[in-house]
């Protein structure tokens, strides 16, 4: 087994662990009118916002819709067809009905523990009220061990939990419930029209993104709006022969699907035949009747004749109805002719009206609608003459049914006359029987007939009993959990309620010593003692500086505080050694809280996020627009370890393939087992990768475990690069979402699919070269911050150079650093340009306004920090800096190439002839070593 596939694979015990996925097909009650009945719909349960999404297959990429389940409630009637149950959600129903009662049963108690996990789980505060915390297996790396889910009392007693196991546990039908479903054909009835007219557009995109170029037949590829062209004017006969014959094929292909809702079409009009099997009918009724003497003789030898005579006669009726149709359609195409005929003549007539003005090409024209009108003609001729014909078949076929009603009265007759003579037969039998036996004693036929009947009975209403006591239990446990439900929200509500009281109390407080604040302000006291002003403002800043730490936990429910100490990524919200700087990062985190709570565009993209997921359950992540377009405004923390490990393992499959499963593991014990010329530098960089970071703040947190091993192994795989400051914050970032193998395998990718080979050497050639490349751009795409820059001789590469070689890591704020990373690791190093441009875009107006070097080189230093829009700062990136191709920056980078490495070498020349002079002036100086030459 290759490494990626180990790597994607989880362990056997981790499988047996999860639970299996709920999806699998039910038939939903849906339309309107005479086109109300039941589709099939594969129906998938997303856990994360508690919706059942359902799609016309398995392959469809696009949901149809979702039912929300966390607010619905379930019943079922057994009186009602087998395997159909209804959900109520939203002020809507929805009937759905399961292919057997095991099904039905099993959906109802997997969708309410569905409900009563969600709703217990339920967190109080989060923006999005309507998510549940993340999954425990939806993350990895060392956020997912951050998971921390505060969660309110227990509200089921033991009481509740034994009354809601009262139902035994229905197993899941293998066949029809879970993700081997998809493999079987869909259990849907024979009457069901499995297209939905509400959902056309999906239907659409779900059946293009099925299309397959190259593969298949023409037929499979088709849509499922796909018709026959139809040449409604002016048709010519050799077209309409063309058809006739085209339909009759058709026609005789799909026989058994006769019953279609839609069967006029006008190429099938031109033409009609008598069915095979009424000729059949007819031929075997005259053979029959010619070959036997009499009819009274024939149902004397075969008792079964008179059904099968009813049996032809109905048949015969249905065709002659068949036969009323296609007379009634042909009806209709006369007059669409005469219509067409009459249209002709009248256009026929205007252009005789007008011929002297009309050029040399008239008369041609005029030729060719007299050839049409002809053809016209002769087909409504042709058609006149088919519609005599088809009115003498159907008289002779009414005479034919008047003849035949009349041997069937005889029969019926006939028949009548036996039963009296039967029914006379068996009472004297009966009575003779009687005269036998014992008075008083009944016979033992009679006896065992009663007795069955009534032991059928018995059955039948065991078993009526058995199904309502199961519905009783059903909707007993329905009603528990409602009723507990419902005391959830109510607590919820109430500490909703504390909340809000305690945020309004202290809002109280603040404005109150604002006002006083304000007043002291206004009366400045100008001696030098302090007066209450300066207390005020202490006490101001005392309370503002307040975070949510760890001892506060019991407090989660009301939290006064909007700031917690760190982040969801682990990262210092409030650094500890300036207070200066304390005060700018709580006001920073604040306007990033402020402006999460008032973007409803981050919900829509986690709605959007989870129909993808739910779209791709049953396959694998592909590159798409689509997809792209989803990264490129940024993944859900709930969902970029997956899509981070995809990425990467789509960028280094090439490498992975070359390898066994354990390459990574023989790396380490290598590194571990030897020293590596660059295992000192690890060492000393570990602490200093990212202080800021909790997974990172000490010598025994898991993280700078984590972070050695990939270092270690990856400066084995790499001995060119080795170890090069700044791959280590970049390993650090990446273990933050990765298990340490796929945090190399990303490193890899970086250094080896995304930079050049000479991007972390020593010399770093690939970065000087890249901000050379940065700086044309700029200056075709920003000229008047460019030029601002040169007139005031700023060399802003000494701020961007890092920005570049570990992708804006400790450069930008955490969120809109991880947003970078999600195209970076989807699109490569083209995003880095495209977000440094947007970053200067974004504050051009603020550069342009200063006027020196330094407040430039100062605010350069900072400006990064203070940009927290991720998303004007990506639309930018994204749109304001288009076009933008990768064939500019391969172009500019081969000629920045050159010149660097022509200036590299000037320079080692330089320093072999300094070298070479000063060993001449001094050649009995002693020999110093270095302290580099040392550890080298």
């Amino acid at each position: 087994m290759r490494e990626e596939d180990a790597a994607v694979t989880p362990p056997a015990d981790s499988l047996a662990a999860q639970p299996p996925k709920l999806c699998g097909y039910l038939n939903k009650l849906s339309g309107k009118g005479p086109l109300k009945g039941f589709k099939s719909r594969w129906f998938v349960f997303e856990p994360r916002h508690c919706h059942l999404y359902y799609f016309k297959g398995p392959s469809d990429s696009i949901p149809l819709g979702y039912i929300d389940i966390a607010d619905a409630c379930f019943t079922y009637d057994l009186e009602a067809e087998e395997g159909q149950l209804e959900i109520h959600s939203g002020g809507r129903d929805y009937t759905l009905k399961a292919p057997n009662t095991q099904a039905m049963r099993y959906w109802l108690q997997q969708l309410q523990q569905k409900r009563w996990e969600f709703s217990n789980n339920y967190v109080v505060g989060t923006r999005d009220n309507r998510v549940s915390p993340p999954l425990p297996d939806s993350s990895t790396g060392l956020v997912a061990k951050d998971v921390d889910v505060p969660s309110l009392p227990q509200a089921a007693s033991d009481i509740h939990e034994s009354a809601r196991n009262v139902l035994d546990v229905v197993d899941a039908p293998e066949t029809l419930v879970g993700e081997r479903a998809a493999s079987y054909p869909s259990p849907v009835h024979a009457t069901t029209i499995n297209f939905s007219l509400k959902h056309w557009g999906t239907e659409i995109r779900n059946s293009m993104s099925n299309l397959k170029p190259g593969k298949g037949s023409n037929e499979n590829r088709r849509s499922v709006f796909y018709t026959e062209d139809w040449e409604l004017l002016d048709p010519s006969l050799k077209e309409l022969e063309e058809a006739t014959a085209h339909e009759e094929k058709r026609k005789n292909a799909t026989e058994t699907n006769r019953g279609s809702a839609f069967s006029f079409d006008f190429a099938r009009a031109t033409r009609v035949r008598r069915p095979p099997f009424l000729r059949d009918m007819i031929g075997t009724s005259k053979n029959r009747n010619s070959s036997e003497s009499s009819p009274v003789e024939w149902i004397v030898t075969n008792g079964k004749a008179s059904t099968e005579i009813q049996s032809r006669i109905q048949a015969q009726q249905e065709e002659l109805n068949k036969v009323k149709e296609d007379l009634i359609s042909q009806k209709e195409l006369v007059r669409l002719l005469r219509q067409t005929l009459k249209y002709s003549q009248q256009e026929k007539y205007f252009l005789n009206a007008d011929s002297a003005a009309m050029d040399e090409g008239m008369p041609q024209l005029l030729h060719q609608k007299n050839d049409r009108i002809q053809a016209l003609n002769n087909q409504l001729d042709h058609i006149n003459q088919q519609k005599d014909h088809m009115e003498q078949e159907l008289k002779g076929l009414q005479d034919k049914i008047t003849g035949m009603s009349d041997q069937l009265n005889m029969f019926q007759e006939t028949i009548q006359a036996k039963d009296e003579v039967i029914i006379k037969l068996s009472r004297q039998l009966n009575e003779s029987e009687n005269n036998r036996s014992p008075p008083g004693v009944f016979s033992a036929a009679t006896l065992t007939s009663s007795v069955h009947k009534e032991l059928q009975e018995l059955d039948t209403l065991k078993d009526s009993l058995q199904g309502y006591k199961t519905q009783n239990k059903f909707l007993n446990k329905e009603i528990l959990e409602l009723a507990v439900l419902k005391r959830n929200v109510e607590m919820r509500e109430k500490a909703l309620e504390a909340k809000y009281s305690s945020l309004e109390a202290r809002l109280c407080q603040v404005e109150s010593k604002y006002l006083v604040l304000l007043q002291e302000v206004k009366n400045p006291i100008c001696s030098g003692d302090k007066g209450p002003t300066h207390e005020v403002i202490s006490r101001l800043l005392e309370d503002a500086l307040k975070v949510d730490g760890p001892e506060h936990s019991e407090q989660t429910v009301l939290k006064p505080h909007p700031v917690s100490e760190y982040d969801i990524y682990g990262f210092k919200t409030i650094p500890e050694d300036d207070e200066e700087e304390k005060l700018v990062a709580k006001v920073r985190a604040l306007d990033l809280k402020s402006l999460s709570l008032t973007d409803s565009h981050e919900i829509s993209m986690g709605v959007k996020w989870a129909n993808y997921f739910a779209g791709i359950m049953n396959r694998e992540m592909v590159r798409s627009p689509e997809l792209k377009n989803l990264i490129r405004w940024g993944v859900p923390h709930e969902h970029r370890s997956k899509v981070w490990k995809w990425c990467v393992n789509l960028h280094v499959r090439k490498y992975r393939d070359k390898h066994s499963s354990g390459y990574f593991n023989s790396l380490l014990e290598k590194a571990l087992e030897k020293q590596n010329p660059a295992s000192k530098q690890i060492e000393l960089d570990l602490m200093r990768t990212l202080p800021n970071n909790k997974h990172y703040a000490s010598p025994t947190s898991e993280g700078i475990q984590k972070l050695r091993n990939v270092l270690l192994a990856f400066s084995w795989r790499n001995p060119d690069v080795g170890y090069c400051q700044g791959l280590n914050r970049l390993a650090g970032i990446a273990l933050l979402y990765l298990e340490q193998e796929e945090a190399f395998w990303c490193l890899v990718a970086i250094t080896e699919c995304f930079m050049t080979p000479d991007y972390y050497t020593k010399n770093l050639l690939g970065s000087q070269v890249d901000q050379r490349v940065f700086k044309e751009l700029l200056s075709e795409k920003l000229p008047r911050l460019h030029a601002h820059f040169e007139q005031y001789k700023v060399d802003f590469s000494l701020i961007t150079f890092n920005w570049f070689l570990v992708v804006f890591v400790d450069s930008v704020v955490s969120d809109i650093m991880f947003r970078i990373w999600d195209s970076f690791l989807y699109e490569g190093p083209k995003v880095i340009f495209r977000y440094a441009l947007a970053v200067f875009k974004f504050k051009e107006e603020e550069f342009l306004k200063l006027q020196d070097n330094m407040s430039i080189f100062k605010y350069l230093r900072r400006f990064t920090h203070t940009i927290l829009d991720a998303r004007k700062l990506t639309n930018i990136a994204f749109v304001d800096m288009n076009p933008f191709p990768m064939r500019l920056i391969h172009n500019h980078r081969a000629f920045h190439l050159e010149k660097v490495r022509q200036e590299l070498s000037e320079l080692e020349a330089i320093r072999q002839d300094f070298l070479r002079e000063r060993e001449t002036a001094n050649p009995e100086r002693r020999d110093v070593i270095s302290d580099d030459d040392e550890d080298t």
